[in-house]
Formats: structure tokens, C-alpha cells, sequence
């Protein structure tokens, strides 16, 4: 029976750390990094099994090592996320943020509460294109506050944990990418913040070392 419950030594000595973690995803999204990959590996995967194990929850798993530009992106998030046929767009009826706004509901069982989108490697695509994954990285967040704060449908509380190495830090340390300021177009105002009132969106660094060994 030992032999069937015994699990792998953990790189972490902080015990039972996936509950603070899920704490600091109350109010904001994550950006999780570390220079080592196992450490990425194991942080991405015990946290996707106890969000996983929440009532009312439900986690999208986004693999950033085959997303590398919209199209691949866009393949990942339909497996995740069922709703109407997926454009290669963001924007529009059919692109990216009107499947995220998309919930599916099945007969005499609740409505998922939480959804949780977990990026694996992202900092391959934020290498391969910046602008790209800045504007999807708005969306997660811009989506996020439009369902808490304006939409009127049922509560879906969305949040997107970005998983990576230090060049993800370095552009979450940025005042003017996507972690830190919406994006500013042709308009007086960027978007997310007249729809959604937020000067920015609400988006937490977090060094995964931090957790020990």
C-alpha cells in the first residue's frame, strides 16, 4: 500500500503552500517564475491538481511550450474552454474573449464558479511575440473584470496564473506591458479601463524559490 501513496520529493520545504498560493488569486492573477525548470514544472502541476479539487472550479491548462503565435494559441485554448467555433482573432463574436466568456452548463449540476487558467512556459510566446502576448494577457485580465464587475450573467470568477522564467518577471516589471497597464490604442482611453473602470489590471509577481530548497 506504501508503495501505491508514496509521492515524489517535492522541490519545495514550504508545506501545503497551493492554499496561500490560491489565497493571493482572490483578488488578482499571477505571474509565477523561476530560473529553474523543475521547479516551474512541479509549481504549475500541484497547483492545477488543488485548484482542480475546489468546488465549483474548474482549470484550463495552456501548454506555452507548442503556443507560439494566435493560430497555436488559439488550439490550446479550445481544448480547454468549450463554447462556439474559436476565429483567429481576439476581438469579435467568435475570437478569443468571447470564448472566455463562454460557460458551458450541464443538466442538474452547478455552474462552475471559478474558472483557473494555467500557462505553462509562458515566456516562449512573450519571447516569439511580445505584442502578442501582451494583448492576450490584457484579455485574461480584461475578461476577468468585465465578469466581476459589469457583466450582469452569472458570476464566473476568472484567473489566469502565467508560469515562467525570469524574462517573465522582467516584463511583469514593466510599467507599460500588459501586467502592469492596459494597452493604449487610438482611443483617449485604453478599453479594458472604460469597460471596466480598473486603471490597471490587478496582477501579482511571484517567485516560486520563495517556497524553499
Amino acid at each position: 500500500m506504501s508503495a501505491l501513496t508514496r509521492q515524489p520529493d517535492s522541490p519545495f520545504s514550504v508545506p501545503d503552500w497551493q492554499a496561500e498560493v490560491t489565497q493571493l488569486l482572490d483578488e488578482h492573477h499571477l505571474v509565477a517564475w523561476s530560473a529553474q525548470p523543475r521547479k516551474r514544472v512541479h509549481f504549475a502541476a500541484s497547483l492545477s491538481q488543488f485548484l482542480g479539487s475546489l468546488r465549483d472550479a474548474e482549470v484550463c491548462a495552456l501548454y506555452g511550450r507548442f503556443i507560439t503565435d494566435l493560430d497555436s494559441f488559439c488550439c490550446q485554448l479550445e481544448q480547454s474552454v468549450v463554447g462556439p467555433v474559436l476565429e483567429r482573432r481576439i476581438d469579435g463574436l467568435s475570437g478569443v474573449a468571447s470564448l472566455l466568456r463562454s460557460r458551458q452548463t450541464f443538466q442538474n449540476r452547478v455552474a462552475s464558479r471559478y474558472r483557473y487558467y494555467i500557462w505553462h512556459d509562458a515566456d516562449v510566446l512573450l519571447r516569439q511575440d511580445p505584442l502578442l502576448f501582451g494583448r492576450l494577457a490584457e484579455t485574461f485580465a480584461g475578461i476577468a473584470a468585465e465578469s466581476e464587475y459589469v457583466s450582469d450573467d452569472l458570476l464566473l470568477i476568472h484567473r489566469a496564473v502565467f508560469v515562467g522564467g525570469p524574462s517573465l518577471d522582467l516584463y511583469a516589471e514593466h510599467p507599460e506591458g500588459q501586467f502592469q497597464s492596459w494597452v493604449k490604442d487610438e482611443h483617449p482611453e485604453p478599453f479594458w479601463h472604460v469597460v471596466t473602470g480598473l486603471d490597471r489590471p490587478p496582477v501579482l509577481r511571484y517567485q516560486i524559490d520563495l517556497l524553499g530548497k
